[in-house]
């Protein structure tokens, strides 16, 4: 993609949340639809809302247009819980706004820092997949603008097509401007926490299942653990909490939650914090403690969802090089045959993996959305040579158990691998062709060939 030095503005150098890759990229960050309708006439470009995805979807060498200052609320149904929003906003403010109130989202990502926008664009996913989908699920309608600045307002039943392309097209359909949604009535700011230690990948597996009927359910994973003790665990369930659960003083106020300090990164860890070594002995004393801590607790709504969200720029962790996530979906019939052998791979290998996170996911229908029933495993691997040959080893696995990767976590997947992952693939780019797939793109649509 050449760069059109004589058009570029604004040039900065961006990243995705893995700050992987780092790449230079003319911004444009419009407060009217004027100005937006400008943007997108005058060359191919994405939309990019928080920079939230991994690596580099909402990424635009011409063209990155920041969605951030569309960012208001339009409409609330307090009878219905019916939300209609511009796509800039954020869902923590979502939270905030509406919490209060008695509502949350039915289905959360595990970062509150996303955009409204971003969440349709990925089709987001959450720990309770298996019992309530994806958050398509809970769209009324979105209204997009498309590549010649015309606003085209789309659902199941108008524009039926442009809508099920665009929820979990990746941005890559039209840049969403404004959604109606639904949140879910809930008692408390409370979260009913249980905690299970699993022994092995058998009994992670029995646990999941055995709790199918919990409304959201996910595990860490040691990945150094090895032999009989591979693929031990820790089971997190959760449930929302009514007013009997709580005590006495919190049902003065149900909805409020105490305010908790956050830590902050301030600036890149060395290499060695993170050496194989280093989280060895984290992940030891993580399995430890979850041992012999209380297995069930009262928790509030942003430590059960968001624990990672109490650290700002946690990302810095890893490094200035930045990391890599990678995170798949596998059958459900050979979940844990392929899961295992990854886990298997990386334990044997001279890589770490400081974050692994397991969750079960239901049947699910979509255009081309990520989820499909079965098991899906995350991974985080600081950028170097050893970790991005692994992570090839852990691609080869995933479509040797025909399963398929997540788009936003994505930052180095290479083409081949991509178009062998899914079949859906073919009819996206054919939805795509001509005027759609001319202007909406990015760094990653360039690498994938999508």
């Amino acid at each position: 993609m050449s760069l059109g030095k004589n058009k570029m503005k604004n040039l900065e150098i961006i990243s995705g949340w893995g700050l992987y890759p780092r790449i230079q990229a003319n911004i444009i960050k419009p407060k009217t639809i004027k100005e937006l309708r400008d943007a997108i006439l005058s060359n191919s470009f994405i939309a990019r809302g928080n920079g939230r995805s991994y690596g580099d979807s909402a990424i635009n060498q011409f063209n990155t247009i920041e969605m951030t200052e569309f960012n208001r609320f339009l409409h609330f149904n307090e009878k219905e819980g019916l939300v209609i929003a511009q796509a800039g906003i954020l869902l923590k403010d979502i939270i905030e706004t509406f919490l209060p109130k008695g509502w949350f989202p039915p289905v959360t990502p595990g970062t509150k820092y996303v955009t409204l926008g971003g969440m349709v664009a990925a089709n987001v996913h959450g720990k309770n997949h298996y019992k309530s989908g994806t958050f398509s699920k809970y769209i009324k309608w979105i209204e997009i603008i498309d590549h010649n600045g015309e606003i085209i307002k789309c659902s199941r039943k108008k524009n039926s097509e442009l809508f099920l392309w665009t929820i979990g097209g990746m941005g890559l359909t039209g840049i969403i401007l404004n959604v109606a949604f639904y949140l879910k009535r809930i008692k408390t700011a409370w979260i009913n926490q249980s905690k299970l230690v699993s022994k092995n990948i058998n009994q992670t597996f029995e646990f999941f299942e055995s709790n199918i009927d919990s409304s959201y359910s996910v595990a860490w994973i040691d990945c150094y653990a090895k032999g009989l003790n591979i693929g031990r665990s820790v089971l997190m369930l959760g449930e929302h909490a009514e007013l009997d659960d709580i005590n006495s003083y919190k049902k003065l106020s149900p909805f409020k939650t105490f305010k908790k300090r956050k830590l902050s990164i301030p600036f890149f860890f060395p290499s060695f914090v993170l050496s194989n070594f280093s989280v060895k002995i984290f992940n030891s004393l993580n399995f430890i403690v979850s041992k012999i801590s209380r297995r069930k607790a009262i928790v509030d709504w942003d430590t059960f969802f968001y624990p990672l969200d109490k650290i700002l720029n946690w990302n810095k962790i890893y490094g200035s090089k930045g990391f890599a996530q990678f995170q798949c979906v596998i059958p459900l019939s050979v979940s844990k045959k392929a899961i295992t052998e990854m886990l298997n791979l990386i334990s044997n290998s001279k890589s770490s993996s400081f974050l692994a996170v397991l969750k079960r996911f239901g049947q699910d229908e979509s255009h081309f959305s990520f989820p499909m029933e079965g098991y899906s495993l995350s991974l985080d691997f600081p950028i170097n040579k050893e970790n991005l040959l692994l992570i090839n080893s852990l691609d080869e696995i995933t479509i040797k158990y025909d399963g398929r990767f997540y788009l936003v976590k994505d930052s180095r997947m290479k083409k081949k691998t991509f178009e062998s992952s899914d079949l859906r693939i073919k009819n996206f780019k054919a939805f795509r062709e001509d005027n759609l797939s001319k202007k909406f793109r990015s760094c990653q649509t360039d690498r994938l060939g999508l």
